[in-house]
């Protein structure tokens, strides 16, 4: 199913999701998406499913390299 959020699909990303009074930003990388659903991979092997009605925003993640 071809969404709102095709693409940011393989991408990493920040999703800022709110629940209740909460605001938390989510780091990942998107896998796939259902008219309700998006799922994110948040480390190796551990992926969650985010209800696309606590999304408010979501933004590219670069990563930084520290060079010291």
């Amino acid at each position: 199913m071809e969404g709102s959020y095709t693409v940011w699909m393989g991408q990493p990303v920040i999703l800022r999701v709110v629940a209740g009074n909460l605001r938390v930003p989510v780091r990942g990388r998107l896998l796939s998406e259902t008219s309700n659903v998006l799922r994110l991979r948040i480390a190796e092997n551990w992926d969650v499913d985010i209800f696309k009605s606590m999304v408010v925003a979501i933004e590219q993640d670069t990563p930084l390299m520290m060079v010291q």
